[in-house]
């Protein structure tokens, strides 16, 4: 991929480089340049007088969170937002380790965003599948997703998808394999916090949303971004789907970047 000047277009205020038809990559010299630009991204967004977010947990969103709340202290409005998460493991919403505590932690609790417009999976509901198809009909109602945020696994899962995930996946139960669970391990600080299943929004749910921001800093993940830009669109590795959608972005710092050819 031509990561040189000539292949720079400029995107939302961004330098980006297309990839593909709908696809753009902006390269964050650092993550928290990656966070600052992401969070103005979301802004932008997050201005308009009703928006519908689908949002993600995990170490990488955390720094742009941060920023949100800033901006939120500086003046930024969330009341006419309306968001969904992408995923919940099976534990108590109030447990150190759900996605749900999470999200209040990291940007609910701080900003005026309605109570009533944030929705979750039931991670401990008695009916997983009902609970999963109760959240598709919750996102029908609500207009479908304007905006998703993503994140990226090392093997190129996205939400609780993995590898071998079919493209028209719904919201679902699913088991984790051991690689993810080590994985999320990693963000929610120890191997026994994570439990052995949870809900998903399924791959064809997310590749509904009208845009989709993806974020993703490190060496670590540069094999997967590489692939998931560059090589076959593939189950194999879920991300490589995202070359299909029509209004696709990602974010990524230097190291990050490293991987592309």
């Amino acid at each position: 991929m031509d990561l040189g000047p000539s292949a720079i277009q400029k995107f939302w205020g961004f330098n980006f480089i297309r990839v593909g038809l709908g696809i753009r990559l902006v390269v964050a010299e650092d993550y928290e340049e990656l966070s600052r630009m992401a969070s103005q991204y979301l802004a932008d967004f997050i201005r308009r007088p009703r928006v519908v977010l689908g949002l993600a947990t995990g170490a990488t969103p955390i720094g742009t969170y941060r920023e949100l709340v800033r901006m939120y202290r500086e003046g930024l409005d969330f009341g006419g937002v309306v968001t969904f998460n992408l995923d919940e493991f099976a534990l108590p919403p109030d447990h150190p380790a759900s996605c749900r505590r999470f999200m209040e932690e990291h940007l609910f609790r701080w900003v005026n965003i309605k109570r009533e417009n944030i929705h979750f999976l039931d991670g401990m509901a008695e009916d997983p599948r009902g609970e999963c198809e109760r959240y598709e009909e919750e996102i029908r109602r609500e207009g479908g997703i304007d905006l998703q945020l993503l994140g990226i696994g090392r093997d190129g899962h996205i939400a609780l998808n993995g590898p071998g995930t079919p493209f028209d996946s719904r919201t679902r139960p699913v088991s984790l394999p051991d690689r993810m669970r080590s994985e999320l391990a990693r963000s929610l600080g120890s191997p026994d916090e994570v439990p052995h299943w949870g809900l998903t929004v399924g791959i064809a749910t997310i590749m509904e949303a009208k845009e989709i921001l993806l974020l993703a800093s490190g060496e670590e993940k540069a094999e997967a971004v590489a692939k998931a830009l560059e090589g076959p669109v593939t189950p194999e590795l879920p991300a490589s789907v995202l070359q299909l959608h029509p209004r696709c972005t990602f974010i990524v710092d230097r190291a990050c970047a490293s991987g592309f050819r």
